[in-house]
């Protein structure tokens, strides 16, 4: 048996999806304990559907890390003066108000020291750090949810460092080495937006969220095809067949997603003189046909799935193999989540 001690829960609320998986530290690493999903047929049955997951699928732990995301969470890369690490918090605080479009009192504020992408470039007087800021309506409003479920929510974090922990498994299987040179970005496409996160080695560079998804793809093509949305969604992710009409139809979508992305890479390689080596795809709509080859297209660079369960035994006696299989690239955020274990054991 495992002891609830060493499992949390990570849970991935989306707009159309519930992900859910449970992590297990064990002396041989992560185990997937637990894993469920289902869809959200409407807003209002957000809550109900994630009750339904965690039913069937067989989760017990109740301790939780989840993630918010969104226009009223701020990140932002700064840099200050060397400071220790208990004087930080403060400072974060009071240096808010340069870089957040909110009041100071309307939001909790966290961050962490950085190590830079190119620390030999550092000047010693100076520090690489994160400041995140939350609208406190918004933090409260998702812990209240997290709690009307049953659940215990012990780490609240942001889908974009949820993604790059998730990635940063893959130096424990040895795919890809911690203190790696190379810049990489992690390209998460949901229902409504498209998540960005550029990371060299095991430093977090720059994160941006664009809001385009899978739903403006659906949308295309029920417009070019004078079809109902669920009919376009169907045809979305199943043309059967219809490959070259669904490609026809999304094409302007995912041009102006892929320019948009391809944006975020020149400013972080103006600011770190650093280029974009590859892309990892992640989410839902990442699977849309035409997308992978337009973004090739467009980055004229790799453009590549990635497998977020590399480094993570699957308990395949507690969870649904294929059910898992079907949805492994939805799963990402959820993975990064429960990975969090660490911080709560």
């Amino acid at each position: 048996m495992f002891s609830r001690q060493k499992s949390l829960v990570g849970l991935d609320i989306g707009t159309d999806e519930v992900k859910v998986v449970e992590l297990t530290r064990t002396q041989d690493g992560l185990e997937l304990t637990g894993f469920g999903w289902g869809k959200i047929p409407s807003p209002e049955e957000t809550l109900d559907t994630v009750r339904s997951v965690l039913r069937e699928s067989g989760i017990r732990c109740r301790k939780v890390a989840t993630s918010v995301s969104g226009r009223s969470v701020v990140v932002r890369y700064i840099t200050l003066p060397q400071l220790d690490a208990e004087e930080l918090p403060e400072t974060l605080r009071l240096e808010a108000d340069k870089y957040i479009p909110f009041d100071r009192d309307e939001v909790c504020i966290d961050g962490q020291q950085l190590s830079s992408p190119n620390s030999e470039d550092d000047s010693s007087e100076e520090m690489k750090s994160i400041l995140v800021a939350v609208k406190k309506d918004l933090l409260q409003d998702h812990i209240d949810q997290v709690q009307e479920l049953g659940l215990i929510p012990t780490v609240v974090d942001v889908d974009s460092f949820a993604l790059g922990n998730s990635f940063e498994l893959r130096t424990e299987a040895g795919v890809q080495e911690e203190d790696s040179p190379r810049a990489v970005a992690l390209v998460d496409i949901g229902a409504t937006k498209t998540n960005i996160h550029i990371v060299r080695g095991s430093t977090s560079c720059f994160s941006r969220e664009i809001y385009l998804g899978g739903r403006d793809l659906t949308e295309s093509i029920s417009r070019r095809e004078h079809l109902d949305e669920a009919e376009a969604e169907d045809l979305k992710c199943d043309p059967q067949g219809n490959e070259q009409m669904v490609a026809n139809a999304v094409q302007p979508v995912l041009d102006e997603i892929a320019g948009e992305i391809q944006l975020s890479f020149d400013y972080f390689e103006n600011q770190f003189d650093f280029a974009v080596e590859e892309v990892f795809l992640s989410g839902g709509a990442s699977q849309t046909v035409g997308l992978q080859e337009t973004f090739e297209r467009v980055f004229e660079r790799d453009v590549k799935t990635w497998d977020p369960l590399v480094s993570i035994k699957v308990r395949e006696d507690l969870v649904d193999v294929e059910a898992l299989s079907e949805h492994l690239v939805q799963l990402p955020v959820a993975l990064g989540l429960g990975s969090r274990i660490q911080d709560c054991v």
